[in-house]
């Protein structure tokens, strides 16, 4: 299998690293040419205009359940004209009382070729088969919600 990799730069701009009194803004670059700007969660003392780990994992797993269902629906010749998703990272304690992603629900809407229907649990099967075939899922294990709307 194949090893994929980033790059992070972090480098201190305050005199001294104190507790509550440095920045956590870095840099993360995939491949070559793409940075993206990297900080704490608002909530956590970052700036909200930069994206957040939290974040960064919602869209991964987003991006690879909608990749598979692609890759479903292509092999079963459904013509997916568009897809749309919203996926929303929560915050809480785990079984252990440790803050992590305690959940993240995905809301994938899709839409077919003009002329092209498939019932709803049709739908809500395809999407539960991506689900069981993403990569990113499978590493998540049991905090993964898709709401089909």
């Amino acid at each position: 299998m194949s090893d994929l990799a980033i790059e992070l730069h972090w480098h201190r701009t305050e005199a001294v690293l104190e507790p509550g009194k440095y920045t956590a803004e870095h840099v993360v670059r995939y491949g070559e040419t793409h940075e993206v700007s990297v900080d704490a969660a608002p909530d956590w003392g970052g700036r909200p205009e930069n994206t957040n780990p939290e974040q960064a994992l919602a869209s991964a797993l987003s991006s690879c359940h909608m990749m598979t269902f692609l890759a479903l629906s292509a092999k079963a010749g459904w013509p997916v004209a568009t897809y749309h998703d919203y996926a929303e990272a929560h915050l809480g304690r785990n079984a252990k009382g440790q803050m992590s992603v305690t959940r993240i629900d995905l809301h994938p809407v899709v839409r077919f070729d003009t002329g092209f229907e498939v019932d709803a649990v049709a739908l809500a099967e395809m999407q539960d088969r991506a689900h069981r075939y993403c990569f990113i899922a499978n590493t998540l294990a049991d905090s993964v919600e898709i709401n089909i709307l």
